[in-house]
């Protein structure tokens, strides 16, 4: 028995040491993990639940010229809520739940407020410390959920949490859109967007956040955050009305053609500042949306606008002059194994003309022979001249895309005996809208060709950090002499040749035409090279004529009703735009005179008005009428000593007219025509009207008149 006993006690202590041991196991590794591991494992845990988590900078805004939003950054709020913040009592919770979940539910009309009540209770019993309210709050929801009982008590005491992200809006939606442009992740930068990144995007901040459970990362404290500094803001060259009038003349002549798509460029002659921009793009249902940058990023073969530089070159190098004889013959001209047409081809061709007169007809064969006949010898000479003015460089601007042009060197493997004939007319080149503007514009600017340019500061608040200077690309691409007698053929092309549609009696446009061929699967086979091809309209220039302010370019890709020539699909946009401009500028408008004949003439004094009234009633008093008007109905009278002078008051939809000098009755018929209200003073013919004539209408809008 005794010695069962003992075998037991042996039993009993080898099992108390061995429990004594584990447990000095355990403490010993517990004492090595706190002393020896405890700080590398501290570490460990910290970096998987605590990490500095950036706070986004709110974007810089980019501005039009006169101060219009064209981009800015909306703040989008996420709520979260700690229904156990140390401040929320369980009677303080009981005692507001309640009216909390009626709030919630009032504001946002999803949820019954027994289903809010419910999510809340819940939250808390599960001991949540940042529970998701909603996302995608609107600042003036959030207002309203910051008077919302425990919310208005704050973030410690009420545990209503916000997070503020932002979200990039374009307020005037397709205007200038793919030029303002975009910077997304994983995508190359586009537009002023990605151009100005480093302004616009500021400095980040710093938040200390720490993982809980369901992955969420919740804000710990707030004494290590560093604030964030917002952008810097951008004003841009762009005139927003000039826009519009740009966006919506090249969308109805989109239309109007069905054609594939086009660019409008609007340009300050002697800063290169960038008024409008405009870019078109076909969808598959009909419309039109800004989908690519094709002014600055589509490099074609330009046409007959590339004549200019091609003549520029021929009168520097002193192989022509304007009054020189070229021969046309009779429309059509083999050269090689091509044979090459002009547009009267039909008619007999132009014979022989003058070299102005085949830049104002725009005679391909004509400025094929001056080429071909100057530089025959010397190809290369040809090319090199090109490149002296700046016609084989990038432009340089800002914005990510531009299209390289292309003009290739004589001893390149393409050269042929027909490259300089094809070449004289814009073929077997490409060029970007932009860098031909760039061209046309070093015209009108006296030789002076400027880069152009889309940003005219950059601010921060109300200071200017940066102020955008004029740079210049080439002081003189030509010299005055040559520059001279380039502006007289150019104004010859609008008052008599290939765009006489565009001339009117208020200002002189130059300018030049261009139609091309772009071989493409846009259009159907014809003669270039058995290649599908889809035609390109174009119209270059500048205005007014007699001293530049403003150079325009357009171009239209693929019109597909038989109408494709320069002067019928792009001239009437650029007139449009030029009208818009005229209309806005007083430093344009002569100074208006006192007219002579009030009272020492016998021919009665007409107010301006209706052309058919005013013609009718001189017609019946025998007094000679001599008009200018056009097809246009509304005139402008003068009263000269043998007649009377009618010159055309152009008046367009949706735009003020101006109804200064007219009787009353025929203002208020116009004004109301167009949607106004009309008040009236005075009496006699109208000497003011409160609304600038030109500026867009909103329908409803009043305006005052006062007659004298």
């Amino acid at each position: 028995m005794t010695e069962i006993k003992k075998d037991i006690a042996w039993r009993i202590y080898i099992v108390y040491f061995a429990v004594c041991l584990f447990g000095l196991a355990i403490v010993g590794k517990a004492l090595h993990i706190q002393l020896v591991q405890g700080g590398e494992l501290k570490k460990k845990v910290q970096s998987r639940t605590l990490k500095d988590k950036s706070i986004k900078a709110v974007r810089g805004n980019i501005y039009s010229s006169d101060g219009s939003l064209l981009a800015t950054s909306i703040p989008i709020y996420e709520v979260r809520f700690d229904p156990n913040a140390d401040a929320i009592s369980d009677v303080l919770f009981a005692d507001k739940v309640d009216t909390l979940a009626w709030c919630l539910s009032d504001l946002f009309k999803d949820r019954s407020p027994a289903s809010y009540r419910k999510e809340l209770i819940s939250a808390r019993e599960k001991g949540s410390r940042y529970h998701l309210i909603r996302r995608n709050i609107k600042y003036n929801e959030l207002k309203k959920m910051k008077e919302f009982p425990l919310f208005r008590r704050g973030k410690y005491k009420g545990g209503f949490i916000t997070i503020q992200q932002n979200k990039r809006a374009i307020p005037f939606q397709i205007l200038a859109a793919r030029t303002i442009g975009y910077e997304r992740e994983d995508i190359s930068p586009v537009g002023l967007e990605g151009a100005y990144s480093s302004a616009l995007s500021g400095i980040d901040g710093k938040r200390l956040m720490q993982k809980i459970s369901g992955g969420v990362w919740m804000p710990v404290g707030d004494a290590d955050e560093i604030e964030p500094e917002d952008g810097k803001d951008i004003y841009t060259t762009i005139d927003i009305n000039l826009q519009d009038v740009a966006e919506n003349a090249l969308m109805k002549q989109l239309e109007i053609h069905q054609a594939d798509h086009g660019t409008v460029v609007l340009m300050e002659v002697a800063t290169g500042a960038i008024k409008a921009i405009a870019n078109l793009k076909r969808t598959s249902s009909g419309s039109y949306y800004e989908g690519y940058n094709y002014a600055i990023g589509e490099s074609t073969e330009p046409g007959s606008t590339f004549k200019l530089p091609a003549l520029i070159a021929a009168l520097e190098d002193g192989y022509v002059d304007m009054g020189d004889i070229i021969d046309c013959g009779d429309g059509s001209k083999q050269y090689y194994d091509r044979t090459m047409f002009d547009s009267n081809y039909d008619k007999g061709g132009w014979g022989k003309i003058t070299v102005q007169r085949i830049l104002e007809v725009s005679s391909n064969i004509g400025m094929a022979e001056i080429i071909t006949k100057s530089y025959s010898e010397n190809p290369q000479k040809f090319i090199d001249h090109l490149a002296k003015m700046n016609l084989r460089d990038q432009l340089g601007i800002e914005i990510e895309g531009e299209g390289k042009p292309y003009i290739k060197n004589a001893s390149e493997d393409t050269w042929s005996g027909i490259s300089l004939a094809w070449m004289a007319h814009g073929y077997e080149l490409q060029m970007t809208p932009l860098q031909i503007l760039t061209f046309y514009n070093a015209v009108a600017n006296d030789g002076r060709m400027v880069k152009p340019k889309f940003v005219e500061k950059i601010t921060k608040g109300r200071k200017v950090v940066q102020e955008i200077e004029t740079e210049v690309l080439n002081p003189r691409i030509c010299s005055k002499e040559t520059i001279d007698k380039v502006k007289l053929a150019l104004e010859g092309v609008v008052s008599n040749g290939t765009a006489s549609n565009l001339k009117n009696a208020d200002y002189k446009i130059a300018g030049k035409t261009g139609t091309a061929q772009i071989a493409n699967n846009r259009g159907g086979v014809n003669a270039y090279k058995g290649l599908k091809v889809s035609h390109q309209a174009s119209f270059v220039g500048y205005f007014p004529a007699d001293n530049p302010q403003y150079s325009c370019i357009v171009v239209i890709n693929a019109p597909s009703k038989n109408v494709y020539y320069g002067n019928l699909v792009a001239g009437p946009i650029f007139k449009e735009v030029a009208d818009k401009v005229y209309a806005n500028s007083l430093e344009m408008h002569e100074e208006l005179k006192q007219q002579k004949f009030y009272a020492n003439s016998a021919i009665p004094y007409s107010k301006h008005g209706y052309k058919g009234n005013i013609e009718k009633v001189f017609g019946h008093l025998g007094v000679s009428v001599k008009s200018a008007a056009g097809d246009e109905n509304w005139v402008v009278t003068s009263t000269q000593a043998k007649g009377v002078q009618l010159a055309p008051r152009v008046v367009r939809d949706n735009l003020v007219p101006n109804v200064v000098g007219m009787g009353l009755r025929d203002a208020i018929y116009l004004l109301e025509n167009q949607g106004l209200r009309v008040k009236v003073s005075g009496a006699g013919m109208v000497k003011y009207q409160s609304l600038t004539a030109g500026e867009r209408i909103q329908k409803g809008q009043q305006i005052q008149i006062e007659l004298s």
